[in-house]
């Protein structure tokens, strides 16, 4: 693939919630940073009677990654070499707080997938020494037939620059060049940035929910928790953002669950519910992880309720609430969604999930006398007393 290049400046947009002066990451799965605002190249892949090629829509991705490597200041390119692979395994054991002789993964593991057919993407600043990545991905092909690609990984050494988006814009073109139509990976429920990041500025949907996904997690970032995972599901034809307002209609919803925190978790609507989780996991994590695994039993049962009624993740606010949504198969709403609307976006498989009906884990602490275990309602949804906050103050864009 032609690498992506850019000599020019960052953009300095705000990420969206990121810790400052940091890696970036994401748990072992999403990208982790905010663009600066790059137009979609929808129009460039419109043929003849309205339909979409891929290769028109490569085309058309091929400048919109130019553009976010540009806003960005770095060159993206796929990474092919043995001192190349190594640069991103050391890269990656810095942003997982891992010992670099012991990476989330290895060099010679990158290497057999590249060699298998996947990709290894690495992005490069002017300001970087010494070969060093400034951000990093890893990619391969789903199953045959299903013209789909899986992100094992994606993450940038700062946040606020687009270095995320650009790395993704990049696994997207290089995908749709080999006939892909579709990408997935999953990341932490809990980390709202990250969840914006792929359900509004990526414009992916919410698949599976997928309870202690990996097990036990031994990396400087996600000890002591439970490894629940979402799937998010990235269209790469359409490849659109997220254009309404996730808290539409939120002030007015019902309080039905409260949070770890004493303030409301969930909200219902008519046909749809809101589900906050809390401003920094990663930070409470690391202060606090008793309450950090609360916040991930009760986030999850609010997942698992839903996802049993039809509804998935499609978008999250500013200020950290989801935004589930029905699926088509039980009763499309009509939120507009820029280009879509729900009717029209795929909704995942439940499979993973179906597991775990009852949401509750095994290894689960004893009860705090201040939060209720989890499960222990019969009646998930049931309201909360009157005079609960639901409308917390928005972020404006």
């Amino acid at each position: 693939m032609t690498p992506v290049t850019s000599s020019a400046a960052a953009d300095g947009t705000p990420s969206a919630g990121a810790p400052t002066g940091g890696p970036v990451r994401t748990g072992g799965e999403a990208a982790l940073s905010t663009g600066g605002g790059v137009p979609t190249a929808d129009e460039a892949a419109r043929g003849s009677g309205g339909e979409t090629s891929t290769a028109g829509t490569a085309a058309g991705v091929a400048r919109e990654a130019g553009a976010a490597a540009s806003a960005a200041g770095v060159t993206v390119r796929t990474v092919h070499d043995v001192s190349g692979i190594h640069a991103v395994a050391d890269f990656l054991a810095d942003v997982w707080q891992m010992p670099r002789a012991t990476p989330p993964y290895p060099p010679e593991v990158l290497h057999s997938l590249v060699h298998a057919g996947g990709a290894v993407h690495a992005a490069y600043s002017a300001r970087s020494s010494g070969g060093r990545p400034a951000g990093a991905s890893v990619a391969v092909f789903g199953p045959p037939g299903e013209r789909d690609v899986y992100s094992f990984v994606a993450a940038a050494s700062a946040s606020g620059r687009g270095v995320g988006f650009a790395i993704k814009q990049a696994q997207r073109l290089w995908a749709l060049e080999r006939g892909a139509t579709t990408m997935r990976w999953t990341f932490d429920p809990l980390v709202g940035r990250n969840a914006r990041f792929n359900l509004v500025r990526l414009g992916a949907v919410g698949g599976e929910y997928l309870v202690d996904f990996y097990g036990p997690m031994s990396d400087g970032v996600n000890n002591g928790d439970e490894s629940d995972r979402l799937t998010v599901v990235w269209d790469l034809v359409a490849g659109t953002p997220r254009k309404d307002d996730p808290a539409d209609g939120r002030s007015a919803a019902e309080a039905v669950r409260r949070a770890p925190d004493g303030g409301p978790l969930a909200l219902r609507g008519a046909d749809r519910m809101w589900c906050r989780v809390p401003e920094d996991v990663v930070a409470l994590r690391a202060a606090d992880p008793a309450l950090a695994l609360r916040w991930r039993y009760a986030v999850r049962e609010v997942f698992t309720e839903a996802y049993a009624e039809g509804l998935r993740p499609t978008a999250m606010s500013r200020d950290g609430w989801y935004l589930l949504t029905r699926c088509p198969s039980t009763g499309p709403t009509a939120v507009e969604t820029g280009a879509r609307t729900d009717a029209e976006i795929p909704c995942g498989s439940t499979s993973h999930m179906a597991a775990f009906p009852t949401a509750c884990a095994p290894s689960a602490p004893a009860p705090d006398p201040a939060y209720p275990a989890p499960c222990a309602s019969a009646s998930p949804f049931a309201s909360l007393s009157a005079g609960t906050s639901a409308s917390p103050s928005e972020e404006q864009e």
